[in-house]
């Protein structure tokens, strides 16, 4: 596998988490999960710097390196 598509696993499992913590009444940690989910993906989309998919190019490689 390759960074990119781990990334979009590990965001999709995360915000899981978020929706099964809500379903669960547990709102306070959902709530800090899913703002960290948030916080990420506007810090991504205003400097195109991903912390986490930083780290997996690094340990990975790119889907798009050959």
């Amino acid at each position: 596998m390759c960074a990119e598509k781990i990334q979009r696993f590990l965001m999709a499992m995360v915000l899981t988490v978020a929706l099964f913590l809500f379903a669960d009444g547990q709102m306070l940690y959902a709530m800090i999960l899913q703002t960290l989910v948030i916080v990420m993906v506007i810090v991504w989309a205003l400097f195109d710097f991903c912390p986490s998919l930083w780290v997996f190019k690094k340990v990975f490689g790119s889907c798009y390196e050959k």
